[in-house]
């Protein structure tokens, strides 16, 4: 591998992964109503480099066998900035949006067929106030904001998946939408976050992309919102733009953080502390990914 966008077997490492992953997803618990309202999750969804990165693979694997297999995933992803509020196609084997640009083919190819999310939709529109009516798209497909992340997660591409987009960038309302979205935690749907909790794309460095090389304004940006985190201090994430160490560098635009804020509001409590369950650093950016306490 000459760098992380350069791997010497493009996705070489997920065809490892699911060598192993796949027998083990086989025997996945599914949710009880007796084990209660799932958890919600932010996590930093790596984009096609994940595919080449094994032990990260792992961890994300890991952390959802660590809670019973979900009735449906409802996943907000930073690249689905779009107004009024949208979900994508429910239709089973929703297709997917290659949205990234010059890597090898082979990513290119890559499926996830999951099942029909209807009834999903269905409840997520139900859930909304007037004030913030839910758009269907007909047609709108899986970015890989969710499906990259989803496909080391639930590789057998059996859980069915909804995308919520992100009509606005403002904390507040983002809570809000994620607080109608709590009950659906009782009926098994796991809400997840997906970003990056560091991407400063725009000031990558050689160093970084070849070594590895993490910047002073990642490792301060990622030690501000892990310590906010830890203490749930909500007020605090909410004006990250303007009090967070790291700006602007560490997110030249708001959308691989805000994600974020529909997890939080959708926690049993926001202000709860919420746990690290992934950390350290990829392209010298924090890939840190929290799950709340439910």
């Amino acid at each position: 591998m000459t760098s992380i966008l350069n791997p010497a077997v493009p996705a070489g490492a997920y065809d490892e992964f699911l060598t192993e992953a796949l027998p083990r997803a086989r025997d996945h618990r599914p949710w009880r109503p007796e084990d209660g309202p799932l958890p919600t999750l932010y996590l930093s969804h790596g984009a096609p480099p994940l595919f080449d990165d094994g032990p990260w693979m792992r961890e994300l694997f890991a952390w959802a066998r660590s809670l019973p297999k979900p009735r449906a995933v409802l996943i907000i992803s930073a690249h689905w900035e779009t107004a009024p509020l949208a979900l994508s196609a429910p239709a089973a084997h929703t297709p997917l949006v290659y949205d990234f640009y010059g890597f090898h083919p082979r990513y290119y190819e890559l499926t996830y067929a999951t099942p029909d999310a209807t009834d999903l939709a269905k409840r997520v529109a139900a859930a909304m106030p007037a004030t913030e009516p839910v758009h269907q798209h007909p047609s709108r497909g899986l970015d890989h904001g969710a499906w990259v992340p989803l496909m080391a997660m639930y590789p057998l591409a059996d859980v069915p998946v909804l995308q919520l987009s992100l009509p606005t960038h403002d904390p507040d309302r983002l809570l809000a939408i994620g607080e109608r979205l709590r009950p659906l935690r009782e009926e098994g749907v796991l809400v997840i976050g997906s970003g990056f909790m560091v991407h400063g794309l725009p000031f990558t460095t050689r160093e970084m992309l070849l070594h590895g090389a993490v910047p002073a304004w990642s490792a301060d940006f990622d030690a501000w919102a892990a310590d906010a985190l830890a203490r749930g201090d909500v007020d605090a994430l909410a004006g990250w733009a303007k009090r967070a160490p790291g700006m602007p560098y560490a997110h030249p635009t708001p959308d691989h953080f805000i994600p974020l804020f529909v997890a939080l509001g959708a926690a049993a409590d926001p202000s709860a502390p919420a746990r690290t369950v992934i950390d350290g650093y990829m392209m010298g950016f924090a890939r840190r990914s929290v799950q709340t306490a439910a």
